[in-house]
């Protein structure tokens, strides 16, 4: 075990001064009219739920404005960007960050409904394998999904549907848990379908010991990847992940309801329809005859062709915009940064909350992301709004759960120590920081 960090403010500076990546702060805009409200610069620790804008995000789609007012419909051949193979200008880029062949990922749509599109053509239950696999902690929307397809096909989520649970007293999963829950009952499970990192503990599973105990079991393997894309790295690919489905506007700073993306393994792409069905459309369509307006489909190679519409490209721009910061500086860089700021924000509070909060995030470092989830002994929203009063921004999950990401692109060794100190001041207020420890 590490010893405990320094508790001094002049020990967060000095971090930050040693930083690589200290630069990668001036790549984004923070909350300015929150800073005014609040009179003291904003401690953003809420990129688990919405990153923040990229600068270049502005200029991206004020060019795109700008094609759209100076050559309209032409701007889908002659804009400076053509829209009409916008998308593929994202395709390497984000095969990069997940660890793809580039003809494996497609950004489009948003992400419940690229796992809709998924589970078309991935779910093929029988009355002998039907049944779905996923975790207790699942984001809701993930669970209102697979649900939702179980009882398309007839049958009822109360027996088709198996959530995994940790075991009494725990918090998180052991992944040998899952992988025996896959042995025992695989033969059953038709669809694994788990979040690459569980949004309400931040627990990081074994994504490729999950892939090979259900392949042996001949399941398929998915992964929704909205809090890992992004925020770990990823060999979806190599992995031999079936599909994965992502938002990015969590550590991927690309807006709001921003575009999704989605990976399609390459040994599905030549499946016949029967076997491997899919929804289909336009922009699905081989780009080479697309405009030829042919009645019947003949589909675009790789997961392109599960796209269904022209996609937006207003929308796609802030999402090319964050792509590129994320191609240049690289997830093994942001990686190495991200374990060293978790750790330490997770010994700042273990030093100054000790017997006040619960860290349940894993203490393995290799087992989580840029995020702790801490059970705190009061109102969880409460305890988010007096934080927001001392400029921390971050998220609450009732009834007692705050939810801190550290974000290695924009979150500076000195913000975990105010965070930390400003936490005690509003859970352990009779207790004072040792000299020396508080904000100058």
């Amino acid at each position: 075990m590490s010893s405990p960090a320094p508790l001094t403010e002049s020990h967060a500076h000095s971090l930050d001064a040693r930083d690589p990546l200290a630069n990668c702060r001036d790549l984004f805009n923070f909350p300015k009219k929150l800073e005014q409200q609040l009179s003291t610069p904003i401690i953003y620790m809420a990129g688990n739920s919405l990153g923040l804008m990229p600068r270049t995000a502005s200029s991206a789609v004020q060019q795109e404005l700008e094609d759209w007012a100076s050559l309209a419909v032409e701007g889908h051949f002659e804009a400076k960007n053509p829209w009409v193979r916008y998308h593929e200008l994202l395709r390497e880029m984000a095969a990069r960050l997940v660890g793809a062949n580039p003809s494996e990922v497609v950004m489009m749509n948003t992400l419940t409904v690229n796992l809709h599109l998924m589970m078309i053509s991935f779910y093929r239950p029988t009355p002998q394998r039907h049944r779905i696999l996923i975790e207790d902690d699942a984001f809701p929307s993930d669970s209102y999904a697979v649900a939702s397809q179980i009882r398309l096909h007839g049958f009822q989520p109360e027996t088709s549907l198996i959530r995994l649970r940790p075991r009494a007293g725990e918090r998180t999963l052991r992944t040998q848990d899952i992988i025996n829950t896959i042995e025992t009952q695989g033969d059953s499970i038709a669809l694994i379908f788990i979040g690459g990192l569980c949004y309400l503990t931040g627990q990081l599973f074994d994504m490729p010991a999950i892939t090979r105990a259900g392949h042996n079991k001949n399941c398929i393997v998915a992964f929704d990847l909205a809090h890992a894309a992004g925020n770990v790295p990823l060999a979806l690919h190599d992995w031999n992940v079936d599909f994965a489905c992502w938002c990015s506007y969590k550590y991927l700073n690309s807006g709001p309801g921003a575009v999704a993306g989605c990976f399609v393994h390459e040994k599905h792409f030549n499946t016949t329809a029967e076997a491997r069905p899919r929804f289909e459309g336009w922009w699905g369509a081989d780009p080479d005859t697309r405009f030829i307006m042919r009645p019947d489909f003949s589909p675009a190679q790789g997961a392109d062709a599960w796209q269904l519409s022209n996609p937006p490209i207003f929308s796609l721009a802030p999402v090319k915009a964050s792509l590129e910061i994320f191609d240049r500086v690289g997830m093994q860089a942001l990686r190495k940064k991200s374990l060293a700021l978790t750790a330490y924000l997770e010994s700042l509070l273990d030093q100054l909350l000790k017997d006040t909060i619960t860290i349940i995030t894993p203490r393995d470092p290799q087992q989580r992301g840029a995020q702790l989830s801490i059970v705190i002994p009061q109102n969880a929203r409460d305890t988010r709004a007096a934080l927001k009063q001392q400029g921390v921004i971050c998220d609450a999950r009732e009834p007692d759960v705050i939810r801190l990401a550290p974000t290695p692109l924009y979150t500076s060794y000195h913000d975990c120590w105010r965070c930390a100190h400003a936490l005690a001041r509003i859970l352990n207020p009779a207790g004072t920081p040792a000299p020396g420890t508080r904000a100058s």
